[in-house]
């Protein structure tokens, strides 16, 4: 097993050395091949002159990769799982918040057949209305949102095999998504308590305002979850509620004017009527169009409709066929 250690790093000269030491200590005793990739992501102190520096200091576990300006901590992350070439990676940060000794254990979940390890900061030492607060409200959200239960989404420290990180393109914020993604395929996760230490240098990079960028990411993450390889069924089950409440009110002003007498058209529900008419007829045309967009995109790229956890016993059939 080939280990991958992914860290995005933005303005964090004074904890890099330390992390460097920690993950050595960390890593070192094991048994397995190991690499430590650090993405710069445009940082503005002197981080890039330090990491240059490990890499150059210590070539066989440490690789750097530079973004040439800031393009946020998902694409960071993005960029390290590109060029990660361990049969494992694992995610952290480089605050030192995060402890490098919490990586054995993660390893050791995986290879009791787990394929997701999330670690959950369970003595979480941050500011409790400013972080902790909205992160607790965030991960219920999440998790109800999207069925798979975490404690903490927003805890980067976790361990996955490489085989439930392809198929995606992380966007926006949505690293905090992957195990999501890694359960609308199947993998099996677990989270663990992990260590979490109050922030030595520097400040947070993250405030309120992410909670917003956040929640709207979910809205995405949703759809591509449940309804990406059928949106006929999100936007054709609108159509029909919304045709459904033009017919019950339409209905209802017929049956007032046959037995009250009382005008159709000069009802406002007339109107809204015919408007959630028009709407759920555009709404199902909508969904068609998605489901036509949907079978291009697989069909031309030969993307699978199904993920394979394991064969027993397989060989190839076709190969087979044409012998006989």
């Amino acid at each position: 097993m080939h280990l991958s250690i992914v860290i995005p790093v933005y303005n964090e000269e004074e904890s890099l050395p330390l992390l460097h030491q920690a993950l050595h200590a960390a890593l070192d005793p094991l048994d397995h091949p190991w690499e430590v990739i650090f993405v710069d992501d445009g940082s503005a102190d002197h981080s890039l002159e330090k990491l240059q520096r490990f890499a150059a200091q210590d070539p066989e576990h440490t690789r750097v990769i530079a973004l040439r300006r800031n393009f946020g901590q998902t694409a960071a992350i993005a960029a390290g799982i590109d060029h990660a070439q361990g049969d494992v990676i694992v995610l952290m940060d480089a605050d030192m918040q995060n402890d490098p000794a919490d990586i054995p254990m993660l390893l050791e979940k995986l290879d009791e057949g787990y394929d997701v390890v999330s670690g959950w900061r369970y003595n979480r030492q941050d500011e409790f209305i400013t972080r902790t607060l909205p992160s607790r409200i965030a991960n219920s959200l999440i998790s109800r949102v999207t069925g798979v239960h975490l404690h903490d989404y927003g805890c980067t420290l976790k361990a996955y095999r490489r085989e439930v990180l392809t198929g995606f393109r992380l966007y926006g914020e949505m690293h905090r998504f992957i195990p999501a993604y890694a359960g609308s395929v199947g993998a099996k996760i677990i989270e663990v308590p992990v260590r979490h230490h109050p922030r030595r240098f520097g400040k947070t990079k993250y405030g309120l305002e992410r909670t917003a960028k956040v929640i709207l990411d979910l809205f995405t993450v949703k759809f591509l979850i449940s309804y990406a390889h059928k949106p006929i069924y999100l936007f054709g089950g609108t159509g029909l509620g919304l045709m459904a409440a033009s017919g019950l009110m339409l209905l209802f002003l017929l049956v007032r004017r046959l037995w009250l007498r009382v005008s159709v058209f000069d009802s406002p529900l007339f109107v809204v009527g015919i408007m959630l008419l028009i709407l759920g007829f555009q709404s199902i045309l909508m969904g068609l169009i998605a489901e036509l967009l949907v079978r291009t995109y697989h069909e031309s790229q030969r993307k699978p409709t199904y993920t394979v956890r394991q064969v027993l016993n397989g060989g190839d059939k076709r190969q087979g066929r044409s012998k006989e």
